[in-house]
């Protein structure tokens, strides 16, 4: 069975940090790009971060650059987003797809997890 699961979300002050996981199971991340999305109350989906494994290039959104940043374990098949100075803007629900390689980041076309919470209280 083909599953994608989001954790580490949480509740943290402003300023504070979090790391959340991607894991994915029943497939392999080699072949895909992986992707951060998040949504807020009231907005809309935006994608903030990928990682590319055929060539492990990395995106940022200007809204999370040089705060934010993706790293891979790929022995256990687990992408991690590092979230660092969070700021109130930042809460939202987070999720990440895996998007085959030759679609590129933040397609849609491939697997979506279930997301988790962030909350950063000002």
């Amino acid at each position: 069975e083909v599953q994608l699961q989001a954790s580490g979300g949480g509740l943290v002050q402003t300023g504070g940090s979090l790391r959340l996981s991607c894991a994915a199971s029943g497939f392999s991340f080699l072949g895909y790009a992986i992707g951060w999305f998040r949504q807020a109350p009231g907005k809309e989906r935006e994608g903030i971060s990928c990682i590319n494994f055929n060539d492990n290039s990395t995106f940022y959104d200007d809204s999370v650059k040089d705060r934010f940043d993706i790293s891979t374990d790929v022995a256990k098949n687990t992408v991690y987003l590092q979230m660092n100075s969070l700021k109130p803007e930042d809460t939202a629900v987070y999720h990440c797809a895996a998007d085959p390689i030759p679609t590129g980041c933040f397609s849609l076309v491939g697997y979506w997890g279930q997301g988790t919470l962030v909350t950063v209280s000002s």
